[in-house]
Order: structure tokens, then sequence, then C-alpha cells
């Protein structure tokens, strides 16, 4: 790949990624204000300005070199929003809700990238193929981004759901798991395949989650958008 072809195909990831992941952070700060708690309104962070998100390593750096590496996913994250869960209306289901509006957010996202596709007719021909591949990158990539941070793992958003929803019994372990949550991911998704293949039979989460919901909700947003 020359360097004219890495930039153009970069450029076509960079407004997808910079929404996808920034505004994931802002649906929170707006769910958490809305219930309750003012503190993201205090700090700016109930805003669709992308640039109030970011988080320059987790945004900026790791994307780019997962690009430039060729990674066969990418991943990357904006600064977490700061959530008083004691000033909220009702705070443990509002926590569920506060979690549950980032995806949402992303799913949301993913719908008008998918809309996006009934305008691309309107540019000329070369400018109409980097758009398709933005509005593409941007409904894959907010699909992605929503169903994985759907996982009931801490601490993703799932994992504060299921935090939620659990009983005491089972929530309050499932909460402590947290410190851990980045080393659980790991696990997850990279040591538990490498392990379970070498005895015969490969367990990889991240394959059924690209295969299973990912496509499924893709496909949703896709007939809902009235592309098929």
């Amino acid at each position: 790949m020359d360097l004219e072809e890495l930039i153009y195909n970069g450029s076509t990831w960079i407004i997808p990624a910079l929404l996808a992941i920034t505004l994931h952070e802002a649906g929170h700060a707006f769910a958490a204000w809305k219930l309750g708690d003012p503190t993201a309104k205090s700090m700016g962070r109930v805003t669709l300005n992308p640039i109030r998100h970011i988080d320059p390593f987790g945004t900026i750096i790791l994307p780019g070199m997962l690009l430039l590496l060729k990674a066969p996913f990418l991943f990357g994250y904006a600064k977490p929003v700061p959530v008083n869960f004691g000033r909220l209306g009702n705070p443990r289901r509002d926590m569920v809700l506060v979690a549950l509006a980032g995806p949402g957010m992303n799913f949301l996202l993913a719908f008008l990238f998918a809309l996006g596709f009934h305008f691309v007719t309107l540019f000329p021909e070369e400018q109409g193929e980097w758009v398709f591949r933005n509005l593409r990158n941007g409904l894959i990539l907010n699909v992605v981004l929503g169903v994985f941070n759907l996982l009931p793992i801490p601490p993703l958003d799932g994992g504060k759901v299921a935090v939620g929803i659990l009983p005491n019994s089972l929530a309050l372990p499932l909460a402590r798991l947290e410190r851990y949550g980045f080393f659980i991911l790991i696990a997850v998704i990279f040591l538990l395949p490498i392990a379970t293949r070498a005895v015969g039979y490969e367990i990889n989460i991240l394959r059924w989650v690209y295969d299973g919901p990912i496509s499924y909700v893709v496909r949703l947003i896709a007939n809902l958008a009235g592309l098929n």
C-alpha cells in the first residue's frame, strides 16, 4: 500500500471513528444530566462537539496505530464521563440507563450513517466513492462499538447494566471485577482463543460477536434505513 492509498483509506475512517468514539461518551453525559447528575454537564461534556470528549491516546493514537498496522479490528476510547451515581434519582435503575445511553448513541449514529447512503448519488463519482466508504465505515464501526460495549463484562457498559439488574448476590461480586476489567477483556479476546485452540476446540468470543450479533444488527439497521 503506497502513501497516497494509505492516506485515502485513513481519511475514510477519521470522521466515523471520531464520531463513534466521542459521541458514545456524549450519550452517557446527556443521560446522566437528565437523570439528575450535573457532574458531566458542569464539565462541558453534554455536547456533540467531539473535541470535548477526545482522549489523545485512546481517540487518536491508538486507532491510528491499528490502521497503520492493518489490524483486523479498530478499537479506541474517549475520556470517560464522570458520573456521581449518588446524585441520580434512582441510582440502581438510572445506572443502567446511563450505561445504555452510550451504545444507544452508537446505534443512532449507525442508523444516520445508513440513511446517508441514499444521498451518495448526489456526489460526483470520485467524491461519491469517498463518501460511500465513510458511510460504510461509520455504519459498521458504530454497530461494533455499540454491540461490543453491551458485553456483560466490567468495565464495559454491559457490565454496568448487569450490575444494575442482577440481584445483589451476583451484582456485588461482578462489580468488584471492574478493577480487573481490562485484563479480563484481554484474556477473553486474545488468550481464550489461543488456549482453547491448543486443545482442539477454539472458543473465539470476538469472532462470535462479529459473525452473530454485529452482523444481525448491521442488517437490521440497513433494513430500517430502507437499504434493502
